[in-house]
């Protein structure tokens, strides 16, 4: 599925219309060059499953921040990491025993990041198009049925 976001509003509302579908131990992946808007789609994912004033940090240095929601949901920024296993050293695994994770910079998982993170994944693209951004959306596993119920 491929998504054209006018402006950063439009990517909110990529992550509003995402957080309703969310399951415990499904991954949203944010794949993109700097600036390309990962943060602003996490940060409104969150918003929607927390609150509309949550503060929502890129947690660049923290790597991780947890928010408590039903489910809960953890945002992990691992574009500083060295090695795929720091991403279970800083909790990625009980995040999504627990709840579910939007994953920025999921690269630096591997080749293959679904062999680490179960079988529900949604993965998001998100690339310039002219003055906006387009963000090309796919899932396995549950997601593939859900992807039907996104409204954007």
């Amino acid at each position: 599925m491929r998504i054209l976001l006018a402006d950063s509003e439009a990517t909110t509302r990529l992550g509003e219309a995402i957080a309703p579908l969310l399951s415990v131990g499904d991954a949203v992946l944010l794949y993109g060059p700097l600036g390309m808007g990962k943060s602003t789609l996490a940060r409104g994912l969150i918003r929607a499953m927390t609150r509309p004033d949550e503060d929502v940090p890129s947690p660049t240095f923290t790597l991780v921040q947890f928010y408590p929601s039903d489910p809960p949901v953890a945002h992990f920024d691992l574009y500083r990491l060295s090695r795929p296993e720091e991403a279970f050293e800083i909790g990625l695994d009980e995040a999504l025993d627990e709840g579910a994770a939007v994953i920025e910079w999921p690269e630096r998982l591997g080749d293959d990041p679904g062999a680490v993170l179960g079988p529900d994944i949604l993965t998001i693209v998100l690339s310039e198009d002219g003055e906006g951004r387009l963000a090309t959306v796919s899932g396995v596993g549950a997601w593939e049925a859900r992807m039907m119920d996104l409204n954007v």
